[in-house]
């Protein structure tokens, strides 16, 4: 049972780094702010959120399985967690109080969130990578 768990953890976050990739190629193909800000709250940032909250889940049951042996690896996993939750936070509130009407907004949110998605897809990437090659 406890590999199974592991292994559906692991699922979540290739799950997460699909995700992230599918984000940044929304992001580009982007060519109206309305449109893209619609896209994201039907169905982006509920995806994004579900499956950050299943890689939290299997994690958090994980810790239970091991009665809560906060190693060093689980405490990084714990802070990237809370690093993505946040830096999720922040490009959904950024684009939600976007004007439309100033012009080249998206284009400068489009760099904004470049950088958030960039940033967390290589945070999950180097936990992922770190924790498949323990």
């Amino acid at each position: 049972m406890y590999s199974m768990g592991l292994s559906i953890h692991s699922l979540g976050t290739v799950a997460l780094l699909g995700v992230i990739l599918l984000n940044v190629a929304m992001l580009k193909m982007a060519g109206s702010l309305q449109k893209y800000k619609r896209l994201n709250s039907i169905v982006l940032l509920p995806l994004t959120a579900t499956i950050i909250g299943l890689a939290v889940f299997t994690g958090v049951v994980m810790m239970a399985a091991k009665h809560l042996d906060f190693t060093i690896p689980n405490l990084a996993m714990i802070a990237i967690s809370i690093v993505l939750v946040v830096l999720e936070v922040k490009r959904a509130k950024s684009l939600r109080y976007m004007n439309p009407q100033k012009a080249r907004a998206l284009d400068a949110y489009k760099l904004f969130a470049s950088k958030i998605l960039y940033v967390e897809f290589a945070l999950a990437l180097v936990i992922s990578a770190w924790m498949w090659l323990i």
